[in-house]
């Protein structure tokens, strides 16, 4: 027996969020106007969509697929009958079923009601960049796959890649969203991130030096970077993973692979700085032997905090 799936807790917010991409999206194709500029209903135009492209339905299956009530839909059904747009047969499996399938009248209803369908879609898309459709499409398919009730338990896409273009952007950006929406550091923290990106990408060592950009399902979630301090340390910074990647191994994966290039590079020691409300890298750090050899108070990034350097022979 298969165990159900654990139901997460959902915040208020998200509730909201939903509720309002709902009410956003309705209006923007048009839902709430007579449906693409006819007599039917969403629901009519939906079941029409459905025997047109999937002959031979009994009822059941297509109550199923659409998820409708078995009454309602059989109402709709007799409507599409009597206008001569629907046809049945009697079911070879179950005589108590009828097979549906729509008339030529019923198709030639159709046809311009999908081709209505067609122009409004791409009228939605039209006034956008080519990569922003795509963006739109992309985003569309992802919220499909991660909501489809049929969908198999999913397993999550991990890979750590070298920074592409537009990567270091994006490790900037997100250092100072993180901590400011976490830790409430202000700009200086992202000014501080921007100088270090800055200067890596300038004075970088390809022998000595390496960048890991981690990705899950395909987006950006994390950074790790080994730095050349000196000729026999190597540094760790920019350690980071948002949110959405928290809890999967990823945090400790980037590490490792830090620790493994300084090793193989021959560096003796690692080193980084850290600040002491960063329990969960500290956790890291302290399970792979990082020693912490200095700490001291101070004011910085709008806020008092514990600086601390923690270091790792190798």
């Amino acid at each position: 027996m298969s165990t159900p799936q654990a139901l997460s807790p959902v915040p208020p917010a998200a509730v909201k969020a939903v509720r309002r991409f709902n009410r956003f999206y309705t209006r923007r194709a048009g839902v709430l106007s007579p449906y693409l500029g006819g007599d039917l209903s969403l629901t009519e135009v939906r079941v029409l969509y459905e025997l047109a492209h999937q002959p031979g339905l009994v009822a059941t299956e297509l109550a199923r697929e659409l998820g409708m009530d078995g009454g309602y839909l059989s109402r709709i059904l007799k409507r599409f009958e009597q206008s001569g747009w629907l046809s049945r047969a009697p079911s070879p499996k179950d005589a108590r079923q009828s097979l549906l399938t729509l008339t030529d009248a019923g198709h030639e209803a159709f046809a311009p009601m999908q081709q209505k369908s067609r122009e409004e879609a791409a009228a939605l898309l039209a006034p956008l960049a080519p990569t922003e459709q795509q963006a739109v499409v992309d985003a569309m398919a992802r919220i499909e796959r991660l909501l489809s009730p049929t969908a198999a338990p999913r397993t999550r896409a991990a890979v750590l890649r070298d920074p592409r273009p537009g990567d270091m952007g994006w490790v900037v950006q997100q250092h100072g969203e993180v901590y400011a929406r976490e830790y409430g550091w202000n700009m200086a923290f992202e000014a501080l991130v921007a100088d270090i990106v800055a200067k890596y990408v300038r004075e970088f060592q390809p022998d000595w030096e390496r960048c890991w950009i981690a990705e899950l399902d395909g987006e950006r979630v994390g950074s790790a970077f080994v730095v050349r301090k000196s000729a026999s340390t190597a540094q760790l910074r920019m350690l980071l993973l948002t949110p959405a990647a928290r809890g999967l191994g990823l945090g400790a994966r980037l590490t490792d692979e830090c620790l493994a290039f300084a090793r193989h590079k021959g560096y003796r020691k690692m080193v980084l700085w850290t600040n002491s409300c960063l329990t969960a890298a500290r956790e890291i750090y302290a399970k792979r032997g990082f020693k912490r050899v200095k700490s001291a108070p101070y004011e910085g990034f709008g806020q008092s905090l514990v600086g601390e350097t923690w270091e790792l022979k190798l």
